[in-house]
């Protein structure tokens, strides 16, 4: 991405550049793919249960969990094995249960991110970082809360809704500061 594609999201979220670079390095590490051309991804269980209706939570334990389970991640490019193993179990709820991209928007998140369908948004993972960008500013605009909280710099109110309540556990919204600091900086 380019510098005024960080300028154009800061402008239509009413917010400094360097906020929206500070998400974007906290989420991702500063790039939306992996080595092999792939959107960046993280698969979740217990969110694939939750829109698979809990049908393969005994099956298939290692990517459908009643309950969120670190152990379960294989973590980089070794998630696309699990998310195409719960594509072959129910492919809609398995693209439903991935977070994509620079911005890890989770599947689910499609509507509020401004696409029809999960198809559709995660097709446009796969094309430019730029299309994470644009769906990170729809994301962002549908949550009042979020948008508020990046506007005034409020990480731990932004860090509450953008990654949910456990956020606190991860340091997520003083990585966030750390990181707006260095955009300052």
């Amino acid at each position: 991405m380019k510098e005024e594609d960080f300028e154009q999201a800061a402008e239509a979220l009413e917010c400094e550049v360097a906020a929206v670079k500070a998400v974007s390095e906290v989420e991702s590490a500063g790039s939306g793919f992996f080595s092999s051309g792939e959107p960046a991804i993280l698969f979740e269980a217990h969110i694939f249960s939750k829109y698979s209706d809990r049908r393969f939570d005994e099956s298939h334990p290692d990517i459908s969990s009643k309950k969120w389970d670190r152990s379960l991640y294989a973590g980089g490019e070794k998630e696309y094995g699990r998310l195409q193993k719960a594509m072959g179990l129910d492919r809609e709820a398995a693209l439903k249960s991935a977070s994509y991209g620079r911005y890890q928007i989770m599947g689910f998140n499609h509507e509020t991110a401004g696409y029809d369908d999960v198809e559709t948004f995660v097709r446009d993972m796969f094309l430019a970082e730029s299309n994470h960008l644009k769906a990170f500013v729809g994301f962002i605009k549908s949550n009042s809360r979020m948008h508020e909280a990046i506007k005034a710099l409020d990480w731990a109110t932004f860090a509450k809704h953008y990654n949910g309540p456990a956020y606190a556990e991860n340091h997520y919204d003083e990585k966030l500061q750390s990181a707006y600091d260095k955009f300052t900086g």
